[in-house]
């Protein structure tokens, strides 16, 4: 095994293992806080849904390429090579519109009654919620079905110089106007989700600056003036810079993916690093600021020993 093998195939277990640990603890705490009867947020669904696009982000991308570096695992046939892209590509973009959703649902919910996006709030919300996700599953999904299509894998006396080799899997080649558009296809709903995500964190800075000013007039009269809007807003914001950060380096390295014929080893490996890195800090992101989680786990230790302490009187 090459050093580099070793060396990217630890970086992808630890990633991997990290963004397990860190996913399944979110939607295990999600689903503590609906056993301990705390009543649900409407952004708990769309964070659901986040986790569900960060997990087949990292066993697409993560358990299957450290299976790879280590030796463990080798693709045999077509389908590993149409499989893993096409579910890494639709994880992707799930994770991608459920940032937008949730960054847009806080848009709303922090704006005026009087204001035009009124009717959304209350008991809209939770339709608009449903509707929107299996939108964005479905635009996915469809979006990126031509993938996998064109997607083989690289035989070792095959000849590859009319196709584009991606490691152990090639695409045949095309015209570069041909790739320009395709690349520009499938980059189109990340470029619409990215102009909601910047216009909703807009919108919510500009909130923060007013929140700001009244708390500055108000803490004359020593009155706390955090709320919930503004905590959760914070959070979101944190979120999206994130993803914006991460999302913009890996969209650049697909971009080059796309269009460049000659792709060196390293850069496939950092494309898919880097696409690794929002699934992996994410549910630490939201577990960290979700005031919610830490009361459940000390009321949860809580109960636990107070059996042993009524044993022990």
């Amino acid at each position: 095994m090459a050093t580099r093998d070793l060396t990217i195939g630890v970086i992808f277990l630890i990633k991997t293992l990290v963004g397990i640990l860190g996913n399944f603890s979110l939607l295990y705490h999600y689903l503590l806080l609906d056993f301990t009867g705390y009543k649900p947020r409407p952004t708990d669904l769309i964070v659901k849904n986040l986790i569900v696009g960060n997990i087949l982000v990292l066993f697409s991308v993560g358990i299957h390429n450290t299976m790879l570096s280590f030796g463990w695992y080798h693709i045999r046939s077509d389908f590993g090579c149409k499989i893993f892209p096409y579910v890494c590509r639709v994880g992707r973009g799930v994770s991608i519109g459920t940032t937008c959703l949730l960054s847009v649902f806080q848009a709303i919910t922090v704006r005026p009654r009087n204001s035009r996006w009124a009717a959304l709030k209350g008991k809209s919300h939770p339709k608009c919620i449903v509707a929107s996700i299996v939108l964005c599953w479905v635009l996915q999904i469809l979006v990126n079905v031509l993938s996998p299509l064109f997607m083989t894998i690289t035989l070792n006396n095959e000849n590859i110089t009319n196709r584009k080799s991606f490691g152990y899997c090639s695409i045949i080649r095309h015209e570069k106007s041909k790739d320009l558009l395709y690349t520009a296809l499938l980059s189109f709903p990340d470029v619409l989700f990215l102009g909601l995500m910047l216009w909703a964190s807009s919108s919510m800075v500009f909130y923060l600056y007013r929140h700001k000013q009244r708390v500055q007039h108000v803490r004359r009269t020593n009155i706390s003036t955090l709320t919930p809007e503004s905590t959760a807003t914070k959070t979101i914001l944190l979120l999206v810079s994130t993803f914006v950060y991460f999302n913009t380096l890996s969209s650049i390295f697909h971009t080059i993916l796309g269009l460049f014929d000659d792709l060196s080893w390293y850069l496939l490996n950092i494309s898919l690093v880097l696409t690794l890195c929002f699934p992996v800090l994410s549910p630490f992101l939201l577990m960290s600021r979700d005031p919610r989680i830490s009361m459940v786990c000390f009321a949860w230790i809580r109960n636990i020993k107070s059996p042993h302490v009524m044993r022990n009187m």
